[in-house]
């Protein structure tokens, strides 16, 4: 590893209102609340790993009836830009980017609920959350956070499960995260999607985002979604994998950016003590809501 790339693994984390971030987007938070979105962007919210770059996807070509070739007009985090993140290599900053677009725009954030900019609640933007099982969300993490040379180094297997359990990775606590939005989610018309529901079915949760997007596209263009924003196919495009973002951000060759976009995948990486003592902390954490996830199909 380059001295450039050791130096990007001691990037800190910090604390941030109650949760971790890395210290680049901690000085960069008071901007980011600042950041005042119109009546007619769309937010899309998740915890790292939960399937955010498939959303994205799947909005984009509802917004543009299925043209894929539009959607390839740049990669995912031009056109929908990660607020909270910070220029990089070759990359402006979420709030550059906006700042130079018209909307409606859609926005991505992993920001949990009570650190976004409040504007988007006071202008009743649309917000799409997705929530994915916290054992396969921890596995994608765990290899995410291998590649990803902006995040400190995940060190092994076992010591990361204790990380996110006690909220000690980038954007803090997952349990916090999926609850904070989970409560809100009437009051603030927050349209709630899982990532398991959406492998079982993606015609159905499309038709879903359709919907709450107060879109009307036929069936032969859903199918054409439904097939564009295949876990394959995303791996094969350019616009959509991050094969564009390089060392000493990503290094590829360690971990995809996609790796496998299965429900299950926690099954082999858990021992049975490991699964036994995470099920027993997660229960006592989620005690008071009753969200359904479900661990495999």
């Amino acid at each position: 590893m380059s001295k450039n790339q050791e130096l990007k693994r001691h990037c800190p984390l910090v604390p941030l209102k109650g949760i971790l971030v890395t210290e680049n987007i901690a000085n960069n938070y008071n901007d980011v609340s600042a950041f005042c979105p119109d009546p007619s962007d769309l937010l899309i919210a998740t915890y790292p790993k939960a399937g955010t770059t498939w959303v994205q996807e799947i909005v984009d070509l509802l917004l543009h009836s299925g043209d894929s070739e539009t959607c390839k007009r740049a990669p995912t985090p031009i056109r929908m830009p990660f607020l909270e993140n910070t220029a990089r290599i070759g990359m402006p900053s979420g709030l550059d980017l906006l700042k130079a677009m018209e909307p409606p725009r859609v926005i991505k954030t992993h920001l949990p609920f009570h650190l976004v900019p409040k504007g988007f609640w006071e202008n009743k933007c649309k917000v799409i959350y997705v929530a994915r099982n916290a054992k396969d969300n921890l596995v994608s993490y765990f290899y995410f956070d291998q590649m990803n040379l902006t995040h400190p180094d995940p060190g092994p297997w076992e010591g990361y499960i204790q990380k996110f359990m006690q909220g000690q990775l980038p954007w803090g606590s997952w349990y916090d995260h999926v609850k904070g939005y989970w409560q809100e989610r009437e009051r603030r018309n927050i349209l709630y999607l899982f990532y398991e529901d959406m492998k079982e079915n993606p015609r159905r949760e499309m038709a879903r985002i359709m919907r709450y997007l107060d879109l009307s596209l036929s069936d032969d263009v859903i199918s054409r979604i439904v097939e564009l924003t295949s876990f394959k196919t995303m791996k094969d495009n350019p616009m959509a994998n991050y094969n564009f973002i390089t060392k000493p951000i990503f290094d590829q060759s360690r971990s995809t950016f996609m790796r496998k976009g299965e429900v299950g995948d926690w099954m082999n990486h858990f021992t049975p003590e490991q699964a036994a003592e995470f099920d027993e902390d997660s229960e006592k954490k989620m005690k008071h809501v009753n969200i359904p996830f479900r661990t495999q199909l």
